[in-house]
């Protein structure tokens, strides 16, 4: 048997009959032969891990624009984070770890430069708007290697695609990626509030604190531990008297972290940077190269440029419109 053979052999033996298992893969668009090493889900992870856009993933805002300080959340630690937490559950619930994690890591792969507001501002410009979720499967259909897509398998992309609002995904490995993305970004979130002075310790209401412990380990830990005793039957959930606390926990950080004033402010520069920068390229698509061209012939100037902002860092989005919208001193040649 090859180690890939004896994965599948083991994941037969050892997991919930609720479980996806790697053999039954509906596969990918282009069939490929088995790896002897990894099974399917395995590879998709792989390839995630090691494409450009996951890479970028370090330089874009999580919540908190362009923080002073090294140990606020990107995009990227919020990934690994939602991972922990998924692979987490999945290996409690014993379903497949592997699947799991492929989806935790790829969920993100499509989100813009300064977080949501950046999402905001691209869906106000862009034909037809923008969801970051659906960019993150065009990104590993499309966009990667040069326009090839790293073409992973249908469960994972549809994990992916499910992993926020609207329709479940169709496995309970994708499901549990939903769930785990909103515990880490709770915490994370209440975390680096407090660090950026947004709300302080105490802030936080007396019944929270109650339900799901003062630390962000203790909320962590009772939010995993809930959903493992409360997912029976086929479902992902937490029990609903928890689950309303954990509700009225995000409404707690929409009112006083997401809209604050105080950790916001600079959102406000976005809009005007994004659109900026999508104005100039739609008049400008012969500065766009490589597979951006080949998607602007195909698919409309728009739809590339759309790409191209998308994936931009946050760095790279600023200076990009420094070099092109701000006067720079004249030098002696």
């Amino acid at each position: 048997m090859t180690i890939n053979e004896k994965i599948c052999y083991w994941e037969e033996r050892r997991f919930s009959s609720l479980a996806c298992l790697s053999k039954n893969s509906r596969g990918r668009e282009r069939p490929e032969e088995p790896s002897p090493m990894r099974t399917a889900f395995q590879r998709d992870r792989d390839r995630i891990i090691h494409c450009k856009s996951f890479r970028r993933l370090k330089h874009k805002t999580q919540v908190f624009l362009s923080p002073e300080g090294d140990h606020y959340r990107t995009r990227l630690t919020h990934t690994l984070e939602v991972a922990q937490i998924a692979r987490t559950i999945a290996r409690a619930l014993d379903l497949n770890e592997d699947l799991t994690e492929a989806i935790a890591l790829g969920h993100d792969l499509g989100h813009t430069p300064f977080g949501h507001a950046g999402e905001r501002a691209l869906n106000d410009l862009h034909p037809g708007g923008f969801r970051h979720f659906e960019q993150s499967v065009r990104v590993v259909e499309r966009l990667e290697k040069n326009g090839a897509g790293l073409n992973l398998t249908y469960e994972v992309k549809n994990g992916i695609l499910c992993h926020t609002k609207g329709k479940e995904a169709d496995t309970l490995e994708g499901r549990i990626v939903r769930t785990a993305d909103r515990i880490a970004y709770i915490n994370h979130d209440i975390d680096d509030a407090i660090r950026a002075g947004a709300i302080s310790e105490k802030d936080l209401p007396k019944e929270f604190i109650e339900a799901f412990g003062s630390t962000t380990s203790e909320r962590i830990n009772s939010m995993v531990v809930n959903v493992v005793e409360n997912s029976v039957g086929g479902e992902i959930k937490m029990d609903k008297h928890f689950f309303e606390c954990f509700n009225a926990l995000h409404k707690y950080m929409f009112d006083c972290v997401y809209k604050s004033e105080y950790a916001k402010s600079e959102e406000k520069k976005v809009p005007h940077l994004v659109e900026s920068l999508y104005d100039y390229y739609t008049k400008h698509p012969e500065l766009l190269d490589g597979e951006l061209k080949a998607i602007a012939d195909s698919e409309g100037v728009e739809r590339a440029v759309c790409d191209y902002i998308a994936g931009m860092t946050d760095h790279f989005a600023v200076q990009t419109y420094e070099n092109l919208f701000i006067p720079k001193f004249w030098q002696k040649l």
